[in-house]
Protein backbone atom coordinates (compact mmCIF):
# COMPACT_ATOMS: atom_id res chain seq x y z
CA UNK A 1 0.00 0.00 0.00
CA UNK A 2 2.80 2.84 0.94
CA UNK A 3 4.63 1.47 -2.30
CA UNK A 4 1.19 2.67 -4.47
CA UNK A 5 1.26 5.58 -2.48
CA UNK A 6 4.52 6.89 -3.32
CA UNK A 7 3.84 6.43 -6.97
CA UNK A 8 0.79 8.16 -6.83
CA UNK A 9 2.73 11.16 -5.29
CA UNK A 10 5.97 11.05 -7.47
CA UNK A 11 3.12 11.27 -10.62
CA UNK A 12 1.41 13.88 -9.14
CA UNK A 13 4.01 15.97 -6.79
CA UNK A 14 6.41 17.16 -10.09
CA UNK A 15 3.60 18.24 -12.17
CA UNK A 16 1.52 20.28 -9.34
CA UNK A 17 5.63 21.89 -8.49
CA UNK A 18 5.73 22.72 -11.76
CA UNK A 19 2.61 24.42 -12.69
CA UNK A 20 3.56 26.68 -9.22
CA UNK A 21 6.53 27.51 -10.81
CA UNK A 22 4.28 28.82 -13.80
CA UNK A 23 1.99 30.64 -11.30
CA UNK A 24 -0.30 28.30 -12.97
CA UNK A 25 -2.22 28.12 -9.46
CA UNK A 26 -6.17 27.38 -11.01
CA UNK A 27 -4.75 24.05 -12.61
CA UNK A 28 -2.14 23.16 -9.96
CA UNK A 29 -5.32 23.24 -7.90
CA UNK A 30 -6.99 20.72 -10.14
CA UNK A 31 -3.89 18.74 -9.87
CA UNK A 32 -3.62 18.39 -6.34
CA UNK A 33 -7.79 17.74 -6.18
CA UNK A 34 -7.54 14.71 -8.24
CA UNK A 35 -4.43 13.60 -5.74
CA UNK A 36 -6.55 13.90 -2.59
CA UNK A 37 -9.57 11.96 -4.15
CA UNK A 38 -6.63 8.89 -4.25
CA UNK A 39 -4.98 9.93 -1.01
CA UNK A 40 -6.99 11.99 1.21
CA UNK A 41 -4.97 11.01 3.80
CA UNK A 42 -1.36 12.36 2.83
CA UNK A 43 -0.94 15.69 5.06
CA UNK A 44 1.46 17.09 2.51
CA UNK A 45 -0.83 16.87 -0.41
CA UNK A 46 -3.40 19.28 2.10
CA UNK A 47 -0.41 21.40 3.00
CA UNK A 48 0.04 22.10 -1.03
CA UNK A 49 -3.66 22.59 -1.32
CA UNK A 50 -3.29 25.18 1.41
CA UNK A 51 -0.26 26.87 -0.54
CA UNK A 52 -2.05 27.38 -3.39
CA UNK A 53 -5.02 28.80 -2.20
CA UNK A 54 -2.62 31.33 -0.23
CA UNK A 55 -1.03 32.05 -4.00
CA UNK A 56 -4.82 32.58 -5.00
CA UNK A 57 -5.46 34.80 -1.99
CA UNK A 58 -7.66 32.01 -0.52
CA UNK A 59 -6.86 32.98 3.10
CA UNK A 60 -10.08 30.76 4.29
CA UNK A 61 -9.36 27.97 2.29
CA UNK A 62 -5.51 28.53 3.02
CA UNK A 63 -6.34 27.87 6.81
CA UNK A 64 -8.78 24.96 6.27
CA UNK A 65 -6.55 23.15 3.95
CA UNK A 66 -3.24 23.71 6.37
CA UNK A 67 -5.45 22.57 9.00
CA UNK A 68 -6.43 19.51 7.63
CA UNK A 69 -2.69 19.21 6.91
CA UNK A 70 -1.43 19.76 10.49
CA UNK A 71 -4.20 17.01 12.25
CA UNK A 72 -2.84 14.18 9.77
CA UNK A 73 0.33 15.46 11.05
CA UNK A 74 1.16 17.71 13.72
CA UNK A 75 4.75 18.30 12.89
CA UNK A 76 3.90 19.11 9.15
CA UNK A 77 6.41 21.70 8.15
CA UNK A 78 4.79 23.19 5.28
CA UNK A 79 1.19 22.89 6.72
CA UNK A 80 2.33 25.33 9.80
CA UNK A 81 4.14 27.32 6.79
CA UNK A 82 1.04 28.33 4.92
CA UNK A 83 -1.23 28.19 8.01
CA UNK A 84 1.02 31.36 9.61
CA UNK A 85 1.56 33.21 6.14
CA UNK A 86 -2.54 33.14 5.95
CA UNK A 87 -3.35 34.31 9.69
CA UNK A 88 -0.26 37.05 8.87
CA UNK A 89 -1.98 38.12 5.78
CA UNK A 90 -5.58 37.87 7.49
CA UNK A 91 -4.37 40.10 10.61
CA UNK A 92 -4.91 37.86 12.80
CA UNK A 93 -2.49 38.23 16.04
CA UNK A 94 -3.23 35.92 18.70
CA UNK A 95 -3.52 32.87 16.60
CA UNK A 96 -0.44 34.39 14.78
CA UNK A 97 1.50 34.16 17.46
CA UNK A 98 0.87 30.60 18.86
CA UNK A 99 1.18 29.28 14.93
CA UNK A 100 4.21 31.26 14.86
CA UNK A 101 5.71 29.38 18.23
CA UNK A 102 4.69 26.04 16.25
CA UNK A 103 6.16 27.02 13.44
CA UNK A 104 9.25 27.95 14.80
CA UNK A 105 9.70 24.58 16.64
CA UNK A 106 9.23 22.56 13.60
CA UNK A 107 11.21 24.58 11.49
CA UNK A 108 13.65 26.72 13.21
CA UNK A 109 15.76 27.20 10.15
CA UNK A 110 12.83 28.89 8.54
CA UNK A 111 14.19 32.79 7.68
CA UNK A 112 10.69 33.90 6.62
CA UNK A 113 9.69 33.73 10.03
CA UNK A 114 11.93 36.24 11.22
CA UNK A 115 10.68 38.37 8.67
CA UNK A 116 6.91 38.09 9.84
CA UNK A 117 8.25 39.02 13.25
CA UNK A 118 10.02 41.76 12.46
CA UNK A 119 7.27 43.49 10.84
CA UNK A 120 5.08 42.33 13.58
CA UNK A 121 7.49 44.26 15.74
CA UNK A 122 7.59 47.38 13.51
CA UNK A 123 3.80 47.58 13.67
CA UNK A 124 3.57 48.31 17.68
CA UNK A 125 6.77 50.90 17.10
CA UNK A 126 9.55 47.91 18.54
CA UNK A 127 11.98 48.91 16.21
CA UNK A 128 15.16 47.57 17.46
CA UNK A 129 13.20 43.79 18.41
CA UNK A 130 12.39 44.07 14.52
CA UNK A 131 15.83 44.44 13.60
CA UNK A 132 17.02 41.96 15.56
CA UNK A 133 15.00 39.12 14.08
CA UNK A 134 15.97 40.32 10.70
CA UNK A 135 19.49 39.85 11.55
CA UNK A 136 18.75 36.24 12.35
CA UNK A 137 16.92 35.72 9.51
CA UNK A 138 19.69 37.46 7.48
CA UNK A 139 21.95 35.30 9.50
CA UNK A 140 20.52 32.37 7.65
CA UNK A 141 19.57 33.82 4.21
CA UNK A 142 22.50 36.81 4.17
CA UNK A 143 21.62 37.60 0.29
CA UNK A 144 18.03 37.46 0.75
CA UNK A 145 17.19 40.87 -1.08
CA UNK A 146 13.95 41.24 1.00
CA UNK A 147 15.35 41.06 4.49
CA UNK A 148 17.91 43.33 3.21
CA UNK A 149 15.19 45.93 2.23
CA UNK A 150 12.96 45.54 5.34
CA UNK A 151 16.27 46.36 7.57
CA UNK A 152 17.08 49.19 5.55
CA UNK A 153 13.52 50.09 6.29
CA UNK A 154 13.53 49.01 10.18
CA UNK A 155 16.79 51.56 10.28
CA UNK A 156 15.90 54.68 8.61
CA UNK A 157 12.55 53.82 11.37
CA UNK A 158 15.48 54.13 14.19
CA UNK A 159 16.91 57.41 12.36
CA UNK A 160 19.74 55.88 11.13
CA UNK A 161 19.86 57.46 7.83
CA UNK A 162 23.33 56.33 6.53
CA UNK A 163 22.72 52.46 7.69
CA UNK A 164 19.58 52.73 5.78
CA UNK A 165 21.28 53.83 2.78
CA UNK A 166 23.83 51.21 2.61
CA UNK A 167 21.22 48.74 2.86
CA UNK A 168 19.13 49.59 0.23
CA UNK A 169 21.95 50.06 -1.99
CA UNK A 170 22.91 46.06 -0.74
CA UNK A 171 19.23 44.69 -1.04
CA UNK A 172 19.62 46.16 -5.11
CA UNK A 173 23.02 44.46 -5.86
CA UNK A 174 21.17 41.35 -4.71
CA UNK A 175 17.67 41.62 -6.41
CA UNK A 176 15.81 44.33 -8.80
CA UNK A 177 13.36 42.02 -10.09
CA UNK A 178 11.15 42.06 -6.99
CA UNK A 179 8.13 44.22 -6.65
CA UNK A 180 8.00 43.67 -2.45
CA UNK A 181 12.16 45.26 -2.53
CA UNK A 182 10.86 47.77 -4.13
CA UNK A 183 7.94 48.35 -2.20
CA UNK A 184 10.06 48.64 1.51
CA UNK A 185 12.90 50.00 -0.05
CA UNK A 186 10.53 52.93 -0.90
CA UNK A 187 9.18 52.56 2.50
CA UNK A 188 12.67 53.23 3.69
CA UNK A 189 13.08 56.27 1.40
CA UNK A 190 9.93 58.19 2.56
CA UNK A 191 11.09 57.46 5.91
CA UNK A 192 14.44 59.14 5.09
CA UNK A 193 12.71 62.24 3.82
CA UNK A 194 14.29 60.96 -0.14
CA UNK A 195 11.29 61.58 -2.33
CA UNK A 196 13.17 61.69 -5.53
CA UNK A 197 13.98 57.63 -4.57
CA UNK A 198 10.95 56.67 -2.57
CA UNK A 199 9.26 57.63 -5.84
CA UNK A 200 11.88 55.95 -8.13
CA UNK A 201 11.36 52.77 -6.07
CA UNK A 202 7.29 52.55 -6.26
CA UNK A 203 7.69 53.27 -9.98
CA UNK A 204 9.93 50.15 -10.35
CA UNK A 205 7.65 48.28 -7.81
CA UNK A 206 4.29 49.32 -9.75
CA UNK A 207 5.77 48.45 -13.26
CA UNK A 208 6.92 44.93 -11.83
CA UNK A 209 3.13 44.42 -10.30
CA UNK A 210 0.69 47.14 -11.81
CA UNK A 211 -2.40 45.83 -10.56
CA UNK A 212 -1.13 45.43 -6.73
CA UNK A 213 -3.77 48.20 -4.60
CA UNK A 214 -1.37 48.76 -2.21
CA UNK A 215 2.00 49.35 -4.48
CA UNK A 216 -0.56 51.95 -6.56
CA UNK A 217 -2.05 53.52 -3.75
CA UNK A 218 1.75 54.29 -2.35
CA UNK A 219 2.72 55.08 -5.63
CA UNK A 220 -0.06 58.03 -6.18
CA UNK A 221 1.33 59.43 -2.48
CA UNK A 222 4.35 59.20 -3.60
CA UNK A 223 3.77 61.08 -6.89
CA UNK A 224 1.97 63.66 -4.50
CA UNK A 225 5.25 64.39 -2.51
CA UNK A 226 6.93 65.53 -5.91
CA UNK A 227 5.38 68.47 -5.40
CA UNK A 228 7.81 71.18 -3.68
CA UNK A 229 5.41 73.01 -1.86
CA UNK A 230 3.83 69.80 -0.36
CA UNK A 231 7.78 68.45 0.60
CA UNK A 232 8.07 71.94 2.60
CA UNK A 233 4.47 71.83 4.28
CA UNK A 234 5.73 67.98 5.46
CA UNK A 235 9.18 68.88 7.04
CA UNK A 236 7.99 69.61 10.42
CA UNK A 237 5.94 65.88 10.28
CA UNK A 238 9.37 64.86 8.86
CA UNK A 239 11.17 66.22 12.15
CA UNK A 240 8.30 64.98 14.10
CA UNK A 241 9.38 61.16 12.90
CA UNK A 242 12.98 61.39 14.92
CA UNK A 243 11.55 62.99 17.94
CA UNK A 244 10.59 60.95 21.24
CA UNK A 245 6.85 60.61 22.29
CA UNK A 246 7.55 63.19 25.34
CA UNK A 247 9.15 65.82 23.11
CA UNK A 248 6.64 65.86 20.51
CA UNK A 249 4.01 66.40 22.94
CA UNK A 250 5.95 69.07 24.89
CA UNK A 251 6.84 70.65 21.43
CA UNK A 252 3.31 70.97 20.84
CA UNK A 253 2.24 72.63 23.79
CA UNK A 254 4.85 75.27 23.76
CA UNK A 255 3.62 75.48 20.18
CA UNK A 256 0.36 75.62 21.40
CA UNK A 257 0.93 78.37 23.93
CA UNK A 258 3.15 80.82 21.60
CA UNK A 259 2.31 80.41 18.30
CA UNK A 260 -1.45 78.91 17.97
CA UNK A 261 -2.66 81.46 15.24
CA UNK A 262 0.60 80.37 13.05
CA UNK A 263 -0.29 76.66 14.13
CA UNK A 264 -4.21 77.08 12.78
CA UNK A 265 -2.67 78.66 9.34
CA UNK A 266 -0.17 75.90 9.12
CA UNK A 267 -2.97 73.09 9.24
CA UNK A 268 -5.12 75.09 6.91
CA UNK A 269 -2.53 75.24 4.40
CA UNK A 270 -1.19 71.68 4.91
CA UNK A 271 -5.36 70.70 4.19
CA UNK A 272 -5.40 72.83 1.22
CA UNK A 273 -2.09 71.54 -0.35
CA UNK A 274 -2.86 67.86 0.12
CA UNK A 275 -6.06 67.92 -1.29
CA UNK A 276 -4.59 70.33 -4.04
CA UNK A 277 -2.12 68.28 -4.52
CA UNK A 278 -4.02 65.04 -4.98
CA UNK A 279 -6.09 66.18 -7.50
CA UNK A 280 -3.22 67.46 -9.68
CA UNK A 281 -2.50 63.78 -8.89
CA UNK A 282 -5.54 62.04 -10.21
CA UNK A 283 -5.66 64.40 -13.38
CA UNK A 284 -1.64 63.74 -14.39
CA UNK A 285 -2.23 59.99 -13.61
CA UNK A 286 -6.15 59.35 -15.06
CA UNK A 287 -6.43 62.61 -16.51
CA UNK A 288 -10.24 65.00 -16.03
CA UNK A 289 -13.04 62.53 -15.13
CA UNK A 290 -16.61 63.17 -15.08
CA UNK A 291 -19.84 61.37 -14.56
CA UNK A 292 -22.59 61.32 -17.11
Amino acid sequence: MLMIERDHSQHYYPRIYQLMEWKRYEEAQKEVMNLLRELPEDPEAHAIAGQICLRLNKRDEALHWSQEAIRLDPDNALGWFVRTCALYEAEKWRALDESLENAQRIDPYEPFYYFLRANICNQKNHFNEARDHLLKGLQISPHNALYLATLSYTEALLNHVNESRALAREALRQEVESDQVYLYLGWAAERRSDYDDQLLMLKNAIQLDPDNKQIREEYLEALQKGYKVYRILLAPTNLLKRMKPWQIFLSWMVAALLFRPLIILFIVLYILTHWSTKLLVHVKVFGWTRRR
